[in-house]
């Protein structure tokens, strides 16, 4: 029964000393019993992206680089699996928000870049972040099987679901999401609310664990709210962290609970998978669809 992690931090404009603050929480977990430990999205910057400004493309890094051989290196020494997210740079004009996994001897097994890419006011991430496209990627770590998302993946379950059909235990979601200053009390709310719900979904619909790990504190007008969970395969939230606070959440993840929930609601027995052909569609047209099926 592995103990999972999520670091739930605040973010400098400082990367040496977000990653510093972050090896030092990678620590304590261990300390405490963790032997997974995830960071949230882009742990090692602020979030550049609440507004556009050509010179963020600087804090991008390699991955695999320094980056990832620092804490490969710390994974070694303490035999923890590390889940980072950061600001990768792939060729010049070419970017990525990029989650990478290391394993507990301290190899780096690779790298998931974020498919589903925001634009809005202060989540301005299509002027930043190229697609991925290199597909969905589980790994299969000393501790278990982990697929890895991003924050926006987070609302589509087509992500969660390729994942779990790829064997996944957890899924987990480094996240970077909050409140504008403008906006009122019961729109936040509905946000907040929804954000967890469609995420519980995901355990229910695909009987994994799932863990989301959002940063907190205040960046320009963004107050990142936190609660990073983990929820289990009946969708219930067995861990969560301090709503706008620091924090370490713990979870001891049961995985033999998959198979029970698989056995009780069935529902990768049950997938009519023949059926779900409109699936890759962009948006299915009444009129296009109707000739399809009549030829």
């Amino acid at each position: 029964m592995p103990r999972i992690a999520l670091l739930q931090l605040e973010s400098s404009d400082d990367p040496a000393q977000n990653i510093k603050n972050t090896m030092r929480a990678i620590e304590r977990a261990v300390d405490a019993g963790a032997q997974i430990v995830c960071t949230q999205e882009l742990f090692n910057t602020h979030y550049f992206c609440n507004k556009q400004d050509a010179s963020a493309f600087d804090l991008a890094v390699e991955i695999p680089g320094a980056l990832t051989d620092e804490l490969s290196s710390l994974a070694a020494e303490l035999n923890v699996v590390i889940v980072a997210s950061s600001f990768e740079k792939r060729a010049k004009g070419i970017y990525h928000n990029t989650a990478f996994v290391i394993d507990a001897d301290g190899s780096y097994m690779g790298k998931y870049r974020k498919m589903h890419i925001p634009q809005a006011p202060g989540l301005w991430e299509k002027f930043y972040f190229t697609p991925g496209d290199d597909g969905y990627r589980v790994f299969d770590t000393k501790y278990g099987k982990l697929g890895v998302l991003i924050s926006w993946d987070q609302w589509y379950p087509e992500a969660a679901r390729i994942n779990a059909l790829k064997g996944a235990d957890i899924l987990i979601y480094p996240t970077s999401i909050g409140w504008l200053d403008d906006e009122d009390q019961e729109k936040l709310s509905t946000q907040f609310e929804a954000w967890q719900t469609v995420q519980q979904s995901h355990a229910i619909a695909n009987g994994c664990y799932l863990a989301a790990i959002n940063r907190c504190g205040k960046e320009g007008n963004t107050e990142f709210w936190g609660s990073s969970f983990v929820a289990n395969p009946f969708g219930k939230i067995i861990a969560e962290g301090m709503e706008e606070e620091e924090s370490i959440v713990y979870a001891d993840v049961d995985f033999p609970e998959i198979d029970s929930q698989r056995c009780l609601w069935p529902f990768f027995r049950d997938r009519r998978a023949q059926s779900y052909v409109g699936i890759s569609e962009r948006f299915l047209d009444e009129d296009k669809q109707a000739n399809e099926d009549q030829q």
